[in-house]
């Protein structure tokens, strides 16, 4: 498919895709070269890179960089705000991210930093170097990768994971999507946060200190949604507007009445104290 350059759906020039040397983040890397952008593809694992540059390039005719790195290390994560901050860029794809998963009390708190520092710091730092220039050229696009997960904090682990920091990342990006997309309206730079459930990548085969080893990609046993149809998912609601993507809700209302209980809850920030509080209350 051939990219509108008058379309505001979809930005024109090079699209950075971190988390890219598997799952949805390759998916991404496949799909916009097929629609004519040129790639920057972001990951730890350089074979992996490698292999999928050559494919997408011969495939597609686009030219596609790759870079090594580490968002959790300050300096592989500079380099990447660097080139993120390009006069290229027309799109940014957030994608890498690592779970974490365990027992807060028990898990190693060096995980649990790199785990911000993935999901939160670098997601931030790169839209940050990017939107500039977006801005500056008229066009553009940012998309943050959560998780439905964003929405589960008061769920029991079980048959979720145990997931108190990952879940609570990934609730820092719809809210900072969200909040970034409401205040660049009506610039035609576009955000969106892409929710996705359960999905068949790898994601669950490791808590994320390591990548997963071996040249070719793997699924963890759970299974999920197909990353082609997440993808899709995405660039569908980028044509239809929908700032939240929840790849598997059929009710779209739903993230409706989500903004209109926000509304409600915002409502109370008034300095009366509510009855429930004040009645009984100690001196």
């Amino acid at each position: 498919m051939t990219i509108n350059e008058d379309s505001p759906q979809y930005a024109t020039g090079t699209a950075l895709v971190t988390g890219a040397s598997s799952g949805i983040g390759a998916a991404y890397a496949r799909r916009l070269a097929a629609r004519g952008h040129d790639l920057v593809l972001v990951a730890r694992r350089a074979e992996r890179l490698k292999t999928l540059a050559a494919q997408v390039s011969e495939e597609h005719g686009v030219r596609v960089d790759t870079l090594v790195a580490d968002l959790s290390d300050t300096g592989d994560l500079d380099r990447v705000v660097a080139r993120a901050a390009g006069d290229d860029i027309g799109m940014v794809v957030n994608n890498a991210g690592i779970n974490g998963y365990g027992p807060f009390a028990e898990t190693d708190p060096a995980l649990l930093e790199k785990v911000i520092a993935v999901n939160v710091v670098a997601v931030t730092r790169i839209a940050r170097a990017a939107v500039p220039g977006m801005l500056a050229r008229g066009r553009g696009t940012v998309v943050n990768v959560a998780s439905t997960l964003a929405f589960a904090g008061s769920l029991p682990p079980d048959p979720l994971p145990t997931r108190a920091v990952y879940g609570g990342t990934k609730g820092y990006v719809v809210t900072f999507s969200r909040t970034l997309a409401a205040e660049l309206t009506p610039s035609p730079v576009r955000v969106q946060v892409l929710c996705p459930g359960l999905t068949a990548t790898e994601f669950h085969l490791t808590q994320g200190q390591e990548p997963v080893g071996g040249a070719e990609a793997r699924v963890h046993d759970d299974g999920g949604m197909p990353v082609e149809d997440v993808v899709t998912a995405s660039l569908r609601a980028l044509e239809t507007g929908e700032v939240v993507c929840v790849p598997g809700l059929v009710d779209g209302a739903a993230v409706d009445r989500v903004t209109a209980a926000e509304t409600g809850l915002r409502a109370s920030a008034t300095s009366t104290l509510a009855p429930r509080y004040a009645q009984g209350s100690r001196q």
